[in-house]
């Protein structure tokens, strides 16, 4: 019987860096000769996307915060359906940017939803489905909003435009959530030179995912 693929995601503040960090995950999972994609949320599929482009258009200011939370929860779902799920069915390893986490964070917390009534959403959303493990790149909100204003090429969404506060909030927020999830989530400091984080992400991978295959 073929083993099912793993789901690892990543986590982490804007300006992270969980985009440069996704690439050398995959160029070490490509060494080593393991089948993976390379995703992302919200989108990752063409509905997914198109959601993706109503959610963080700098224009819809006005958007409510259950509207957002009810967006996200949709995209997510397509995305499992068309994306993640046929992968992991495959044996394939997906490697994605963002998942339920950011929605309990961004939502729940620093929108005041509450994380209960935001993971509800989501239980429906996604069948229960949830990562075998995640990599919270933890970066202190100043260092994150400056990275994001250094880079040029970088797509400026909404959520770029919040203030500081609520950034504050997210990183709060996330420490909410990897409290209740200690065995899944992973902690990275992520606000040291990449090669560092890296390293210690890729150690990781050895003695949780790589010894089995």
């Amino acid at each position: 019987m073929k083993r099912e693929g793993f789901f690892i995601t990543l986590e982490g503040g804007d300006g992270s860096g969980k985009t440069t960090i996704l690439g050398r995950v995959a160029a070490y999972l490509q060494n080593h000769s393991m089948p993976y994609i390379i995703t992302r949320e919200p989108g990752g599929i063409e509905i997914a996307e198109k959601i993706r482009s109503i959610i963080l258009d700098p224009a819809h200011t006005a958007m409510d915060a259950r509207t957002e939370a009810l967006l996200y929860a949709a995209a997510r779902s397509q995305h499992l359906a068309e994306v993640v799920e046929p992968a992991l069915e495959q044996g394939i390893t997906v490697l994605c940017d963002r998942f339920v986490d950011s929605s309990l964070v961004y939502q729940g917390v620093a929108r005041g939803l509450g994380i209960e009534a935001v993971r509800e959403i989501n239980r429906f959303a996604t069948g229960g489905r949830m990562p075998d493990l995640t990599f919270y790149l933890d970066v202190d909100p100043e260092v994150g909003l400056s990275r994001i204003n250094a880079n040029q090429s970088r797509e400026v969404n909404r959520l770029d435009l919040e203030s500081l506060e609520f950034h504050r909030k997210v990183k709060a927020g996330y420490e909410q959530v990897i409290a209740a999830e200690k065995q899944r989530i992973v902690v990275l400091d992520a606000n040291r030179p990449v090669h560092m984080v890296e390293q210690e992400l890729v150690q990781v991978l050895k003695d949780r995912i790589l010894k089995d295959f």
